[in-house]
């Protein structure tokens, strides 16, 4: 059946009176006969209507199921790349035990060493030697630094680790004292354990709380930092003696 254009009823009946009809019986059928025809087309227009909303209600439950499916296309493969990550990156899900920062750092090998041995390959001695050991410590690098914690998704308790471990070293005494030597030990203290803490993750040591300030070493650190600058101040004191009197013997 085709379309209504217009609304049936909205139509209105035609005055058969005035088209020079004179017969009331013929008036009545003409009238009978809109009647019907508009009544059929009352009818019509209803099921139009009823069809329409129904189709358009199909259409949002269509555009609705894509939508909840999208959404779940999207949590789907957000869980596979954290299983992911955390399969790929199984040391920065470690969880953080109750410990205190250890009196000794956990001393590794080289990266390229470690990778060498896993493979089954050849490593030079040298690389575990005093000199080996010295030489990675200073090479070894925290990629994980380099990035906002959150952006890297980082395990809750990690971030809140870490938040502790710096308002600590904010409240601590060493930053409110004059002495720049104080102040400079902390800075020190907080490169050196942040990085042998990624170190022992990654090694059977295992993690422990950084945020705990490990008084013993940051003193040892402040005393080393004033026995190198004392050592530093003697040798321009000596450079500043000899420049003066070239003949002078130390």
């Amino acid at each position: 059946m085709p379309r209504l254009s217009s609304d049936p009823n909205l139509s209105i009946c035609p005055d058969y009176a005035e088209e020079s009809i004179d017969e009331d019986q013929a008036i009545i059928i003409l009238r009978n006969i809109w009647l019907t025809g508009n009544n059929a087309d009352k009818a019509q227009w209803q099921n139009q209507v009823e069809e329409d909303a129904e189709h358009c209600q199909h259409l949002e439950r269509l555009h609705e199921e894509e939508r909840e499916r999208q959404d779940q296309d999207h949590i789907d493969e957000d869980e596979a790349a954290h299983k992911e990550d955390r399969k790929k990156n199984k040391f920065k899900y470690t969880s953080i035990p109750s410990l205190d920062v250890p009196m000794k750092p956990v001393i590794i090998p080289s990266a390229y060493a470690i990778c060498k041995l896993d493979k089954g390959g050849y490593v030079e001695l040298w690389y575990f030697t005093n000199a080996g050991l010295d030489d990675a410590k200073l090479k070894s690098s925290v990629d994980e630094d380099a990035m906002a914690m959150e952006d890297a998704s980082w395990p809750d308790d990690r971030i809140t680790m870490m938040a502790k471990f710096w308002r600590n070293l904010q409240v601590h005494d060493f930053h409110s004292m004059r002495n720049p030597l104080a102040q400079k030990s902390l800075l020190v203290y907080q490169a050196e354990q942040r990085k042998c803490w990624h170190m022992a993750v990654k090694t059977a040591a295992g993690a422990y709380d950084l945020s705990r300030i490990n008084e013993i070493l940051l003193e040892r650190m402040r005393n080393d930092i004033y026995l190198e600058e004392r050592k530093k101040q003697d040798n321009q004191h000596d450079y500043k003696v000899s420049a003066r009197n070239p003949y002078s013997i130390h």
